[in-house]
Parts: structure tokens; sequence; C-alpha cells
């Protein structure tokens, strides 16, 4: 609940999105994550009942206390919400969706259609089918 212009902290929820490396975010104070869930895309506020969701490739975007959202795009993963409005996210690779161009991400995209297309390897094949499929969900987020 926003009152006079600033919000209380049990409506906050304590944020961590980490990789195997490294966490690349971590904050008490996030209002909304919304993220690429496998059953479909989701909003998750304060207070959200316990879960577990498998992520697809795609964007999470981390809406914090002033307002301001930080955007991530996600190989896939696990999203765990635990009672007190703990989060934790964990994906293989994340990186920040500015990091991306989307001209460098069509060229890949056309390259992976070559092989996914072409009479190489089966495993070639299966590799750019799965590649083909995170560019294609990064492109969809660069738009």
């Amino acid at each position: 609940m926003w009152h006079d212009g600033w919000q209380m902290d049990m409506h906050d929820i304590k944020l961590t999105l980490a990789l195997p490396h490294q966490a690349i975010y971590k904050s008490q104070g996030v209002v909304q994550v919304n993220i690429p869930a496998e059953s479909g895309d989701m909003g998750v506020l304060a207070n959200h009942v316990p879960a577990i969701e498998q992520l697809k490739p795609g964007m999470i975007e981390v809406v914090e206390d002033g307002g301001s959202s930080k955007r991530y795009f996600l190989s896939g993963g696990f999203a765990t919400v635990q009672p007190g409005s703990v989060m934790s996210v964990n994906a293989v690779e994340g990186y920040p969706l500015e990091d991306f161009s989307a001209d460098a991400v069509r060229a890949q995209i056309t390259e992976a259609q070559k092989v996914a297309n072409g009479g190489g390897s089966e495993q070639d094949v299966a590799e750019a089918k799965i590649e083909l499929e995170v560019l294609e969900s990064l492109q969809a987020v660069l738009k």
C-alpha cells in the first residue's frame, strides 16, 4: 500500500537474483517482480503465496520502491517465493537487458537458423534449435 508517497517495509519483497557464479541483484526494497514462468508470465507482490515456478527464457522485471525498474534477460531457471516475502530467482545465465544489441541478436538468429536448417550432425541441429528459442525470446523483449 502506498501512503503519502512512501511504501511501508512490510509490503516489500526481499529479492535475490543469482547465477551459479554470482548474485547479480539483491535488494530488500522491491515492490513487484515480473517473471516469465512456464505456466505464463506473472507478477509477484509482497505476501505472495509460497511457490516454486520454473522459468522459460525471457525477461524478468524488478520494480523497486522508488518506482524505477531493472530488467534482466534470463536463459531460464527457477523462482522461489517463501513466507515473509522472500524471493529468490536462480538462473544459469542472466544479463541486464541494456547489455544486448537488437542488431547483434538478429545476426545471431540468422546464423542459428542456417545451422538448424542445415545438414549438420543431430547434436549441432539440436543445439542450434535451442539457441534459436533463446535468441527469439530475447528478440521479443528487445522490441
